[in-house]
Parts: C-alpha cells; sequence; structure tokens
C-alpha cells in the first residue's frame, strides 16, 4: 500500500467523521444551544441544522425529570411541571404543618435559562421553597385552608418576576396538600362537628319560631272570623226577629182592620154586640182557677148592680108571690141598656188585662 492511498483513506475517514458529527437533527418543540470555540453562537432551531466540526459544539443542559436531574443536549422549550415535596412551614399563629406545591414554567429564552443561572431546576425548587415559607408564614391557619388561590396568586407572581431574568416564565402555582399536625385536624374535627349542630339548632329554631308565629297567625284570623261570623249570626237573628214582630204587628193590625171594617160594614145592632162580648167573656172564663176582670168599669158596675137588683126583686117576688125574672133576662137587659147608653171610652195606659191564675 503505498503513502497516497494510506493519505487518502485517512482523508476519508476524517471527512465521514466531520460529516458525522457536523450533520444534526434537532426535533419539534426542542432547540440546541451551539457553541464555537467555547463561546455562545446561535441556537439550533428543530430540523437539519450543519455544524462545523473541531469547531461547534453542542452544550449540554440539565434537566429535571421527576426527581432526577438529567443532562442533555436537547432543550425542550415546552410548559415543564416540577412537583416538590412536602416542605415544613409556620403560619402566623404558631401552627406547624406540612405543604406540597406544584409549579407551571416555560423557557422562553434558552441562552438566558443556560447561562444566567447555573442549575435552573435547582433555582426553581429553592426560590418556590423559601416563597412558599414567607407567604404561608404572613397567614394564619385558617386563612391557608381558606385562601388556597390568594397563596397561588401571591407565590406565582413572585417566581414569575424572579424567574425572569432567567428567561423562564411561570405560568401557574398550585398548592397541592396542606397538612395541619394531627391535633390540630382533631380540634377542626371538633369545631366542623360543633358548627354543624350550632347550624342544625339555629335552623330548628327558626323553623320552630316560623311555625309558632304561622299557628298565632292562624289562630288569630280564626278567631276574628269566628267573630264575624258570630256577629253577623247576631245580625240576621235580630233582623230576623224584627222582622217576625213587624210582621206579627202587621197582621194583628190587618185583623183588627179586617174586624173593625166588618162590624162597620154588617152595621151590627147593639143587642149583636152585647151577646158577642157575652160569647167572649164566656170563651175567656173557661178552665177552672180563673178570674176575667172586665176592661170596662161601667160595665162591671152594671153587673154589680143588676146582682143587687137581682137579689131585691127575687126578695120582693118571695114576699108578694110572683115568679123573679131570670139572671140570664136581667144580665141581658142590663147589657142592652149599657150599650144603648155609651159610656166615654177611658185612654188605654197599659196593655190590657190578662187572664189570671188564682
Amino acid at each position: 500500500m503505498t503513502f497516497m492511498t494510506v493519505l487518502f483513506i485517512i482523508a476519508a475517514l476524517v471527512a465521514g467523521f466531520a460529516l458525522i458529527t457536523g450533520i444534526r437533527i434537532v426535533p419539534q418543540a426542542k432547540v440546541m444551544i451551539v457553541e464555537r470555540l467555547g463561546r455562545f453562537h446561535h441556537v439550533a432551531s428543530s430540523g437539519l441544522n450543519i455544524l462545523i466540526p473541531f469547531l461547534d459544539s453542542p452544550r449540554a443542559f440539565e434537566m429535571r425529570t421527576g426527581n432526577r436531574f438529567m443532562r442533555s443536549n436537547l432543550l425542550d422549550l415546552r410548559e415543564q411541571v416540577m412537583g416538590f415535596e412536602t416542605v415544613q412551614v409556620i403560619t402566623h399563629d404558631n401552627v406547624n404543618m406540612e405543604v406540597g406545591s406544584v409549579i407551571y414554567y416555560q423557557i422562553v429564552d434558552p441562552a438566558k435559562a443556560l447561562y444566567a443561572v447555573e442549575n435552573l431546576a435547582l433555582a426553581i425548587e429553592q426560590l418556590t421553597m423559601t416563597n412558599l415559607r414567607n407567604i404561608m408564614g404572613g397567614l394564619t391557619l385558617d386563612q391557608t385552608l381558606t385562601s388556597r388561590e390568594t397563596v397561588n396568586s401571591k407565590l406565582r407572581m413572585v417566581l414569575d418576576d424572579a424567574t425572569e431574568k432567567w428567561g423562564v416564565k411561570v405560568t401557574r402555582v398550585e398548592l397541592r396538600e396542606i397538612e395541619p399536625p394531627q391535633a390540630i385536624k382533631e380540634a377542626m374535627a371538633k369545631q366542623m362537628t360543633a358548627e354543624r349542630e350550632r347550624r342544625a339548632e339555629v335552623t330548628k329554631a327558626e323553623g320552630d319560631k316560623a311555625a309558632a308565629i304561622l299557628q298565632a297567625e292562624g289562630e288569630k284570623i280564626s278567631r276574628i272570623l269566628r267573630a264575624e261570623a258570630e256577629r253577623d249570626a247576631e245580625v240576621a237573628r235580630a233582623e230576623g226577629h224584627k222582622r217576625a214582630v213587624v210582621l206579627e204587628a202587621e197582621a194583628k193590625a190587618e185583623a183588627t182592620r179586617l174586624v173593625f171594617e166588618a162590624v162597620h160594614q154588617g152595621r151590627a145592632t147593639p143587642e149583636v154586640l152585647a151577646l158577642r162580648y157575652l160569647e167572649t167573656l164566656q170563651e175567656l172564663g173557661k178552665g177552672g182557677n180563673k178570674v176575667f176582670v172586665p176592661y170596662e168599669a161601667s160595665a162591671a158596675l152594671g153587673s154589680v148592680g143588676m146582682l143587687k137588683e137581682l137579689f131585691n126583686r127575687e126578695g120582693d117576688s118571695a114576699q108578694s108571690g110572683r115568679p123573679a125574672p131570670s139572671a140570664a133576662a136581667l144580665g141581658a137587659q142590663t147589657i142592652a141598656r149599657n150599650v144603648a147608653q155609651p159610656q166615654p171610652v177611658p185612654v188605654r195606659r197599659g196593655p190590657p188585662a190578662l187572664p189570671q191564675d188564682e
């Protein structure tokens, strides 16, 4: 083998090695940091890239995957997720608790991410832990449990401002878990139970109050309606009684008027009236233990005079031997005489005499 042949083989090997090392293919959403003679030269984007052998070289970048740190020549530009283990924090009211967090970030400037900080993943982790302790230290226990969104917003703003010079954009921060001590958990459970019991008692008391108010209003309305019904019934009864009395008085007046008209239209003689008067007295005097006192005083005096005259005539007849007139004949004569000689009618000042029981 000649010298020229060996030299050609060596040149071919060197060219092949340079060709292999100088051609680089970068995947989508990733970049490569290229240095020339140890200094930053450019950022190789996705696709085919040609490097000058022995002059250009890629710079390795340390990335965190889970809990492991890996070195790679390719830098991922997609949004990254970094979860941290729980850390001990002390709240403003001196309560120890463990807090775990997760941050989402994206590299926007690969050169700054590589050259502005020695270890980007470690720097972000330590920055997150220290600022989390600071924020949680300014809040009480109740605030840390009820203000997660506030803590997330504050922590994201602090991390975003601090990592801007590293070429990193923090997009989101979330508190994964908050674990207070066991004694605090038990106290919170008791407090929650007491609060629920208090709410139940308050709800029950409000229900009893509403029921009592509704019942009282119902009784009030019922009494009002009952009183109105009784009032209407009394008014109706009074109206009915009034109507009945009026109708009865009208009936009596009509009957009196009809009798009066019948008497005047029939032109009854005094003898007929006297007989009707006697018949009426007989009807009123029926039954035992009754004494009827006539209203007309003249008629009563005439009856007494008739009886006296009757007794006198009976005595005279007994002495002379003549028969005495009967009592009925004498009564008829007396009544006819009284009717023939009308007496002045006294003004009625009271109700007519009624039959009286002995």
